[in-house]
């Protein structure tokens, strides 16, 4: 089994020092301080090199497009909230117009139906007046009338009485003299 993997003292060769130690850590070795440090320049320049050719480039155009995006779609939006502004004031102003319009309707059939009304009522007071006079002179003649038929009546009443009270026919003028006293008062 041994065979297979090697002896141990192999394994840990790498790592171990002259006289058994372990080495220090390469990037702080003293000896290749000088090629790390040219390493590491050499990897910072390019990558500052990539960043600044490359990648910034993309970023600034890519924030700059965005920004202009945003300007453009604020200047669309105030457009838009400038022409709805307007088209609020026109919708005002044409409501408030209609309104104004409905309530002279309203006013001008108003007074239309209120002069109807008016005159239909004057005709119709005329029509009544005509029938109210008419039935004053028909009740005045009915009232003639019967005034007439009273006294004839009153007389042969006055007649009857007489005649069964003293059994004498009375005289037909003393009788009319007596039953016109008698309506006067």
């Amino acid at each position: 089994m041994a065979e297979g993997h090697g002896d141990a003292k192999g394994a840990t060769a790498h790592t171990a020092a002259d006289g058994g130690h372990k080495a220090p850590f390469p990037p702080f070795q003293k000896e290749t301080f000088a090629s790390q440090l040219v390493s590491l320049t050499i990897a910072f320049v390019a990558l500052y090199l990539i960043v600044s050719k490359l990648a910034l480039p993309r970023v600034g155009g890519v924030i700059e497009e965005r920004q202009k995006t945003i300007e453009g779609d604020l200047a669309a939006a105030q457009k838009l909230k400038g022409e709805s502004d307007e088209a609020l004031k026109a919708y005002e102003a044409e409501l408030a117009g209609a309104r104004a319009r409905a309530q002279a309707i309203g006013a001008e059939t108003r007074e239309k139906l209120n002069a109807a009304a008016e005159a239909e009522r004057k005709t119709l007071e005329e029509r009544l007046a005509g029938k109210l006079a008419d039935a004053e002179k028909t009740i005045a003649a009915t009232r003639t009338a019967a005034m007439g038929n009273v006294r004839g009546i009153a007389s042969e009443a006055a007649a009857a009485i007489v005649q069964q009270l003293a059994g004498v026919q009375p005289d037909s003028k003393v009788l009319d003299s007596a039953v016109n006293a008698s309506m006067k008062g």
